[in-house]
């Protein structure tokens, strides 16, 4: 048996250290987005739809704040809704998915990890999951990555298993491809094929003359889900105006182009994965740089002595990254799912050099290092993000919802909301819909309304259309 290095002892002999950063992770992902609130990134269209769902019983169609078609599917909603019937709580029922999520993607990634390339490689893949400056970030967000990374991650993770144990394909197997498939349809519709088909097309060519296991489970799975999917695109175009051009035209035939989306050039993922992954992107490469030099670059026998598996790893985490890139519109947090085969290449990396002596004691010393400057740079990062929304008061208008919420019910208000641009309004003050300005005031001017929020801009000149109305100021820090 080989003997370990004073720094792989380390790594591998300290029994806590996976709870330590499984504990540091929970932390991280916990508190990033702390104070929580629902004013970027859409959250406030991604929680509307679960809100919509209880409140005027939308189960397939929803809408936004602004009453625009919603543009995703209803699944990540309905799972908010089931969590909002247990805890009562819309913050966690909108939460919580990503949460759950990320935490069953981290044990799933480490515990396979540590199971086929060794401990040392379950701890850096734990450890490249959790301390990079995009898990934490989307961990709870009220965003659908999370949850789409999780059911992406689990059938690539099958397919995985099915290579390395050289089996063959049930239909056990198959069905729960389709069910994996149809909840990631569900969830964020036909992105889910750009993260795996490539990778299986570039596998089964690879495989073609070797004989190994198949990547491919067959096609009714990948067709039946998309049929669900299609059923509820159909459904929509047919049962809501202006489901066609918002959502088949604007959101998925337009990211094509550029002409609604931002395009972006074809290198934009390359360069943030490098930053967002940072310090494992680097550690990646190094490790693949000292292993070819040590072959002196014959790049041809690498791949040949490549096990089926690792280079499914290879093909999974670059064919999507690749397919990604083509799509002109662009953002960072879409090639989230990427992340977790990532990791698990990485664990393969740091497995394969554990087998050869003369690299081994380097890599070891580079992984700890990358593990002690990933605690540093993700945990500063969150704890400057932190520091600066609360100084920014950036739930300001968290507080204020709250405080009219208070109000309201003290004071037995009957009260409704004038459009804003804040799409989160809606939710702090937990109503459906703005309502226009003449409404509001015929509704006031008719003793139907006790108060009305609106923004301090167009306060001055609505109040003068109201009759035997004041202003009532609240002041939020």
């Amino acid at each position: 048996m080989n003997s370990v290095s004073p720094t792989g002892s380390f790594l591998e002999n300290i029994r806590a250290a996976a709870w330590i950063v499984g504990a540091i992770a929970v932390v991280l992902f916990l508190t990033t987005n702390l104070p929580w609130q629902l004013d970027d990134y859409d959250q406030a269209k991604q929680a509307f739809t679960s809100f919509e769902m209880v409140k005027e019983g939308h189960w397939f169609y929803q809408h936004t704040p602004h009453e625009r078609v919603a543009t995703k599917p209803p699944l990540a909603g309905w799972i908010s809704v089931g969590l909002f019937s247990l805890t009562r709580s819309w913050e966690i029922a909108w939460r919580l998915p990503s949460f759950l999520a990320a935490i069953a993607t981290l044990i799933l990634l480490f515990r396979a990890a540590r199971s086929t390339y060794g401990t040392i490689a379950g701890l850096v893949a734990l450890s490249a999951f959790s301390l990079n400056l995009l898990s934490p970030r989307l961990a709870t967000l009220v965003r659908t990555d999370m949850p789409l990374a999780l059911a992406i991650f689990v059938i690539g993770f099958l397919i995985w298993k099915k290579i390395r144990m050289r089996e063959l394909w049930s239909s056990h197997d198959r069905l729960w491809i389709f069910a994996l498939l149809t909840a990631a349809m569900l969830i964020k519709g036909p992105i889910v094929y750009a993260f795996l088909l490539p990778g299986i097309a570039a596998f089964q060519l690879w495989r073609r003359k070797r004989g190994v296991a198949s990547a491919w489970c067959g096609w009714w799975p990948w067709l039946a889900a998309f049929g669900i999917f299609l059923v509820w695109v159909i459904g929509g175009i047919f049962s809501e105006p202006d489901f066609f051009n918002q959502v088949v035209v604007r959101e998925f035939a337009a990211r094509f182009g550029g002409e609604i989306h931002r395009a972006q050039p074809l290198y934009f993922y390359f360069p943030h994965l490098l930053l967002k992954f940072f310090p494992w992107s680097v550690l990646m490469i190094a490790i693949a740089v000292i292993d070819l030099r040590s072959r002196q670059w014959r790049i041809g026998a690498a791949f040949r002595e490549m096990s089926p598996e690792v280079l499914w790893l290879v093909c999974w985490s670059l064919g999507g990254l690749i397919a990604l890139s083509i799509i002109p519109s662009k953002r960072v947090d879409r090639i989230f799912p990427v992340i977790p085969p990532f990791c698990l290449l990485l664990a393969a990396q740091i497995g394969k050099m554990s087998f050869r002596e003369q690299l081994r004691e380097r890599v070891y010393q580079w992984s700890a290092a990358a593990l002690l400057l990933s605690i540093l740079v993700t945990s500063g990062y969150t704890i400057a993000k932190v520091i600066s929304g609360y100084r920014g008061h950036r739930d300001a208008l968290v507080i204020f919802g709250r405080e009219i919420r208070h109000q309201a019910e003290a004071h037995h208000w009957r009260y409704d909301a004038i459009r804003a641009r804040d799409e989160g309004m809606l939710l702090y003050i937990e109503r459906t819909h703005f309502i226009p300005p003449d409404e509001a005031i015929r509704k006031w001017n008719s003793d139907a309304l006790d108060a009305l929020v609106v923004s301090t801009e167009e306060a001055p000149a609505l109040i003068r259309e109201l009759s035997n109305a004041s202003l009532y100021v609240l002041l939020t820090r």
